[in-house]
Parts: structure tokens; C-alpha cells; sequence
């Protein structure tokens, strides 16, 4: 599954990338992509291959909705046994996705950590403090919260609410599997700089609301839980 905003110069390539993977890794497989309201041809150039290839579905927002609504629309969507993500930004090879995968048998989730992580600096600063202020707050000993690539078992999925609608979404998934006591494998993966297009995890409007949706998940989590009612025995 991928998440697409203004992506037209990558989506074919990751499609044709995808194409070729799948079929060496599984019998029955589709391919999932969200188009997040895109104001480019992102969305007309995957339906060009969904014609060439029905295994490949397109989702569509009418408006820019943020990065989470957009992964939790196509992780719910999606109908496979192991459901797996990944940004549609070539940063990441998808023979990767192999080595993944060796661990799903034993594991709910799979995730992915960049090794070495190719970005800029400040990018790189900012990623060390939300990763220091998350472990702070939750406790989620997780190397790299927000790598785009990793699998999930579909259990996993149907059982946590996924509340985020921000770039917070990863590390929301990550929390709720964690309390629900679900598995976590995490395995390198190879990352390169992005090519083409533009990244926005690093706008202060992004930051501002995955700090929003970490208060709001830190207030839930803390909340105290209703005892159950004992039965009237008069």
C-alpha cells in the first residue's frame, strides 16, 4: 500500500518496481494506493496502470486530508492476510520488503529502520528529538518511529483504532499495538535521498499537529478505566 500526494514523478516507477517484486513473493497479492487530494497527475498516472493491470486499485480524496488519513484509509482497505506500507518517494528499495517478510511468521509487526538514514541534517536532528520525546512519553523502544516500510498481520489491524490524521500516525499504530501486546520485529532497511518532489514531515504545521495528536494519545492512554458494575444481588 502507498500513500500519494503530489507524487507523479515517482508512483510509475514504484508501481513498476512493485509489479515486479510481488509476483516473486506471493501467489495473490494487489496493490493499494491512496491519492491524498494530489494536485498533480499523481492519480491519473495510476489509473493508466490500473488499465494495464486491475491488480493495482486507486483511492481517491477529493481534498488533502494529511498523511494519516490517507495510510489508515488504505491500511483499512486493504484486503490481504500481511498488509504492507511504504512511501511512494523512491527512498526505499522494495527488495527489501524480502527481508521483512522472513520475520511475519513469528511476528504481528514487522518494521522497518533506516540504515543508514539519508537526510538532511536538520531532518535527521528533528527526527533524534521526536524519537527521544516519544520513547520519554510512551516508552516505545523503537529506533526509527516514522520508517515508511513495514508489515502488519491483519489481526493487528482490525484490533487498535487508529485515530491520527497527521504525520503522528506511525508512532500512534506503534503505541497501540505495543499496549495490546503485539509483536515487534524490527529489521535495517537501505534509505536513499529523495529525488524528486518534496518532503513536508519537516513543516511546522506538520509538527504542530503530530505534538496535538501525541497529547491527545498520551491523555486517552492515561485516562483511568471504569471498574465494571457488580451484579445487584438484592
Amino acid at each position: 500500500m502507498f500513500p500519494v500526494f503530489d507524487e507523479e514523478d515517482n508512483i510509475g516507477r514504484v508501481l513498476a518496481q512493485a509489479l515486479e517484486l510481488a509476483p516473486r513473493l506471493a501467489t495473490h497479492f494487489e496493490i493499494v494506493v491512496v491519492d491524498d487530494g494530489s494536485r498533480d497527475g499523481s492519480a491519473a498516472v495510476v489509473e493508466s496502470w490500473h488499465e494495464r493491470d486491475p491488480r493495482i486499485r486507486l483511492l481517491r480524496h477529493a481534498a488533502n486530508r494529511g498523511y494519516g488519513a490517507a495510510l489508515r484509509a488504505g491500511l483499512r482497505d486493504a484486503r490481504g492476510e500481511l498488509v504492507f506500507f511504504s512511501d511512494a518517494d523512491l527512498q526505499f528499495d522494495l527488495e527489501e520488503l524480502e527481508g521483512l517478510l522472513a520475520h511475519a511468521g513469528d511476528f504481528d509487526i514487522v518494521a522497518g529502520y533506516r540504515m543508514p538514514r539519508r537526510d538532511p541534517w536538520g531532518r535527521l536532528l528533528l527526527a533524534r528529538g521526536w524519537g527521544a520525546l516519544v520513547n520519554a512519553v510512551f516508552g516505545l523502544q523503537v529506533r526509527d518511529i516514522d520508517c515508511a516500510f513495514k508489515v502488519f498481520r491483519r489481526h493487528v489491524l482490525e484490533s487498535i483504532p487508529i485515530a491520527s490524521v497527521g504525520a503522528f500516525v506511525n508512532t500512534e499504530i506503534l503505541v497501540r499495538a505495543r499496549q495490546s501486546g503485539f509483536r515487534i520485529h524490527q529489521t535495517p532497511v537501505r534509505h536513499e535521498r529523495r529525488r524528486h518532489g518534496r518532503q513536508s514531515g519537516a513543516r511546522p504545521t506538520v509538527i504542530l499537529r503530530a505534538l496535538y495528536e501525541l497529547a491527545l494519545l498520551y491523555r486517552e492512554l492515561r485516562r483511568p478505566v471504569a471498574a465494571p458494575a457488580l451484579p445487584d444481588e438484592g
